[in-house]
């Protein structure tokens, strides 16, 4: 089986969007959303897929769109994570972090009870299935400097999000 058909039997259910920061897709499993995906080089990760949608699916863009157009400020749709433990405890600090407020790697790692495991703690965020629904981009240097983000334009993405929370932030 191949690889877009291992994620289509996985997350069948997917929809897109156009945003101020480019293209979004939603996969869903049709009860929960499974991963989001933004345009990177002009490209999703899933373009090669119809979009076949769901309920959940459709509602996740409508509040992304909402999000975007600033009337937004806290997702609601379900979301199924599937990782390691070190990651779900990570993606579930991420889930608490609200809307214009920011953290460190640093503070993640003693929230998680890994003090000094600042680039785990990175690894884990970079393999964040959701984002924009889970706020990676709310993350930090302990400087408070803008680095690494894996999605779409990388940081120039992220100070974007940022700049749209008013979150203060170096680049």
């Amino acid at each position: 089986m191949d690889t877009l058909t291992q994620i289509r039997s996985a997350s069948p259910y997917l929809q897109r969007c156009s945003t101020p920061i480019g293209r979004v897709e939603v996969m869903s499993d049709g009860e929960s959303i499974t991963g989001v995906g933004l345009e990177h080089n002009g490209m999703l990760p899933h373009d090669g897929l119809a979009f076949d949608s769901t309920a959940v699916a459709d509602e996740a863009i409508a509040q992304l769109l909402d999000y975007f157009q600033g009337t937004r400020r806290r997702f609601t749709v379900p979301i199924a994570h599937y990782g390691t433990p070190f990651q779900l405890q990570v993606w579930r600090v991420l889930a608490a972090i609200p809307w214009g407020h920011c953290t460190s790697y640093g503070a993640i790692a003693a929230t998680v009870g890994r003090a000094g495991s600042g680039r785990a703690v990175g690894g884990a965020i970079a393999s964040n299935p959701t984002p924009l629904l889970v706020g990676c981009h709310r993350v930090l240097s302990a400087a408070g400097r803008v680095t690494g983000w894996s999605w779409a334009d990388g940081t120039r993405t992220k100070s974007w999000l940022l700049h749209h929370e008013r979150i203060p932030h170096l680049l």
